[in-house]
């Protein structure tokens, strides 16, 4: 194996957690409709734009070939607004 498989390799590795990055935040955006709820705590609401603020900002935790970062805090921000948006919906106990 030479230097140039790992370059490819890394390449494609890095173009794949690209790809995935723009997928959750596309999913992150279109879950925008959510920050219109009123049972949806300011929390989670606050956490969506801190998400597309990291994601498009270019200060990073890892260096951006690596998105594993961006992915994270994109999928904290889905997880968290689905769980908010699960909880507001459920009917109350009496």
């Amino acid at each position: 194996m030479d230097a140039k498989f790992w370059l490819t390799l890394a390449v494609v590795a890095a173009a794949g957690l690209a790809v995935a990055a723009a997928v959750l935040l596309v999913r992150v955006v279109k879950a925008r409709r959510l920050l219109l709820d009123a049972g949806i705590p300011l929390r989670d609401k606050a956490l969506f734009w801190v998400a597309v603020i990291y994601t498009v900002s270019p200060v990073d935790l890892i260096p951006d070939p690596v998105y594993l970062d961006d992915i994270g805090v994109l999928l904290l921000a889905l997880r968290s607004l689905q769980a908010a948006a699960a909880a507001a919906t459920r009917p109350a106990k009496t």
